[in-house]
């Protein structure tokens, strides 16, 4: 990379030491960072206040402020300098004014993504590119500025990354579409979307609201980082990495084409980042709709289409964002797909897995955070029946857990007298040799283990919480 021995060069080899600059990006006085501008009110911009001197504005004290507290609060994994979050703000301290400077200056050069490979439900795998943590303040600063000039003209059918929209409303939206008699889904899956978005048009469409030509550089050279794969630096002629704070803003920005051309052409859909979904009456309209979608992606947005995961069919035969749909006497509901809940059991599983050596305060805290979590998110399907379920499973994975940390006969007797079973039963129970999956069934262990005693040292049920937020 040509100009690299700025800030970012020094950054990626010795953050720790050798810096003379004293001063920071005024982090240690003002921790308290405030909203960006009053402006910003309705998560949108009025199209003139940024006009010029954008860069200044990402540049801003409280804007670098708040992007410097979003980035600690989603910690997140350290990119290719090693650099962590929590020190993050000593090497500011250090080096946040010729970081400014270079960024005006126009010198600063991000360092590559260190690539991260998640794998996915189908066996594939997930490509992450991880910035490094000053990298990652810049681009959070930088989307913080943009991402309310582009809400006046993202579409009302996008519900991914935006304020105020998420999973729930889309899925909400799908569930009206079929219910006013479209039923067909045309389900298109774009492969591997943020690795093959093309740069030129990429860029093309954020010029034509962003004026300020060093805001579109400074966009650009994130863009073209480059990743480290096993130690080599590889550049990137197209994608934009999936995990950088910059990407889903650069994502809609891209696909607000793809909702203007379906709005012209008066469809009824949901996106929700890269997970399109067009609701039409007829398999015929669906097939129709899908081809020519398809020769619009690919011809105009230079994006390719998954042809083996896209699929003309009906709404409770696809999944969307972890949830389908159900009809039941006339009446559409919403249920958590299977493969959803697959995933869940498989996380409980690894929470509960007897070899692990957890204890079972650390072990009751972590299925907490999950079940809530899960619930918070997948709270709008109905699954009374289903969350009963996932209860009972659950609980007998934990009264599995108490009896693998009793080892000993001894000790299994004495707990099992404690919890209130008779001598008789208690001592048959501590001496069985079956395993260790059918004992936590037993009716000793349902009766001394009971739900309201795990309730009671801190077991939060599925159920319970089902029906706090439904």
């Amino acid at each position: 990379m040509k100009n690299s021995k700025g800030i970012q060069r020094l950054q990626t080899t010795s953050y720790k030491e050798g810096w003379t600059c004293e001063t920071g990006v005024e982090l240690r006085d003002n921790m308290g960072a405030h909203s960006i501008s009053s402006a910003f009110d309705n998560g949108k911009d009025d199209g003139k206040q940024y006009a010029n001197n954008l860069l200044e504005k990402i540049l801003d004290r409280n804007n670098l402020n708040l992007a410097y507290k979003k980035v600690v609060a989603n910690k997140g994994s350290h990119g290719v300098d090693g650099m962590r979050v929590d020190e993050l703000l000593s090497y500011l301290k250090q080096n946040g004014e010729t970081l400014k400077a270079s960024i005006l200056e126009g010198t600063y050069r991000p360092s590559p993504v260190r690539r991260v490979e998640i794998p996915k439900p189908d066996g594939g795998k997930r490509l992450l590119g991880i910035p490094t943590v000053v990298d990652r303040m810049i681009q959070q600063a930088a989307a913080q500025i943009l991402s309310p000039i582009f809400e006046n003209i993202f579409s009302d059918n996008s519900y991914g990354f935006r304020p105020k929209r998420d999973a729930k409303q889309a899925i909400l939206k799908a569930k009206e579409y079929i219910e006013q008699g479209y039923k067909w889904v045309v389900d298109i899956d774009l492969a591997k979307y943020f690795d093959t978005v093309n740069h030129d048009k990429l860029m093309a469409l954020v010029a034509r609201e962003i004026k300020d030509k060093r805001v579109l550089k400074l966009i650009r050279i994130f863009l073209q980082s480059g990743v480290m794969i096993n130690g080599v630096v590889m550049e990137t002629e197209e994608g934009c990495p999936q995990g950088s704070p910059i990407s889903p803003l650069l994502g809609n920005i891209m696909l607000t084409e793809l909702d203007k051309e379906l709005e012209r052409r008066g469809h009824k859909f949901c996106r929700y980042a890269d997970d399109c979904n067009i609701y039409v009456k007829s398999r015929k309209a669906g097939e129709r709709v899908m081809k020519s979608i398809t020769k619009y992606l690919e011809d105009k947005l230079k994006l390719k289409v998954n042809k083996e995961k896209s699929a003309v069919d009906r709404p409770w035969k696809r999944k969307f964002l972890g949830f389908t749909f159900y009809q039941w006497y006339g009446k559409v509901g919403i249920r958590v797909h299977e493969k959803a809940i697959a995933k869940f059991k498989a996380k409980i599983k690894e929470i509960t897995k007897r070899s692990n050596g957890w204890s079972m305060e650390y072990r009751l805290m972590k299925l907490r955070q999950t079940i809530i979590g899960w619930i918070n998110y997948f709270g709008i399907a109905d699954m009374s029946k289903l969350a009963k379920e996932l209860d009972k499973w659950t609980r007998r994975r934990i009264r599995m857990c108490f009896w693998k940390q009793w080892k000993k006969i001894k000790t299994k007797y004495e707990n099992l007298k404690k919890l209130g079973a008779t001598e008789e039963k208690a001592w048959e129970q501590a001496n069985t040799r079956k395993s260790y999956w059918r004992i936590s069934k037993s009716p000793t262990l349902s009766a001394t283990l009971t739900n309201a005693y795990l309730e009671k040292i801190g077991y939060t049920s599925v159920y319970k919480r089902y029906e706090l937020v439904h």
